[in-house]
């Protein structure tokens, strides 16, 4: 059974979403601040669902750059400002989707769903590349030595580029599949995306196309 966070202050959206969880066969640990959320960063959990703005001192800003420190569990934010740069902090944060409220409780239910399949999917699909080990269906990497913790982002941004060889993509077709249609917002995510594969995968031939976006040789 697959356990999840879910940090909302408002408690009657909190509980409704908690039970919606709970019938799709998921544990919920639930906090109502962004406190107590903090002192569990730590624990072993499969995903978090982070309210943005919470009632006390600590955002769910706050909260992912603790999670980002140790950790590269999946986090979907919840926010009930409909802002294109909330969406860009979460993202570069760390974030792996974004939702502004209100939203369908079985909206979010999906989200989760496709989240959870794509990362902790069983399955044994690789590719090699270099010296790396992409293990497709259990979202793993390595460099035959240690393992390479990617975010979900970094992860589909990785697969793409290897399945597209030697293709180019614009940073707006990148932004279409890695992030969806459905994402508005700065192309400057797909920038921010890049820098960091590049810095955990230094051997990957990643090139810029000035002014238009990428290409994996």
């Amino acid at each position: 059974m697959y356990k999840i966070c879910l940090v909302e202050d408002e408690k009657s959206l909190n509980d409704l979403i908690k039970s919606y969880l709970e019938r799709d066969g998921y544990e919920v640990v639930q906090y109502f601040n962004g406190t107590d959320a903090l002192n569990h960063v730590t624990d072993k959990v499969d995903l978090w669902i982070l309210d943005i703005m919470l009632g006390d001192a600590v955002s769910g800003y706050d909260i992912i750059k603790e999670l980002r420190e140790s950790s590269e569990v999946p986090v979907i934010f919840t926010s009930a400002r409909d802002q294109d740069l909330d969406k860009i902090i979460g993202l570069e944060l760390g974030s792996d989707d974004y939702v502004t409220k209100p939203y369908s409780p079985k909206e979010l239910v999906l989200r989760v769903n496709n989240i959870i399949k794509r990362t902790y999917s069983t399955q044994t699909e690789k590719i090699t590349y270099e010296n790396y080990i992409i293990d497709l269906d259990k979202r793993l990497v390595d460099d035959g030595v240690k393992e390479i913790s990617l975010t979900t982002l970094e992860f589909d941004l990785l697969v793409m580029l290897l399945q597209n060889k030697n293709k180019s993509f614009s940073r707006n077709q990148i932004l279409e599949k890695v992030w969806g249609e459905n994402y508005f917002g700065s192309d400057r995510v797909v920038d921010d995306l890049v820098r960091r594969l590049r810095k955990k995968m230094p051997k990957l031939r990643l090139n810029t196309i000035y002014g238009y976006g990428y290409r994996l040789s």
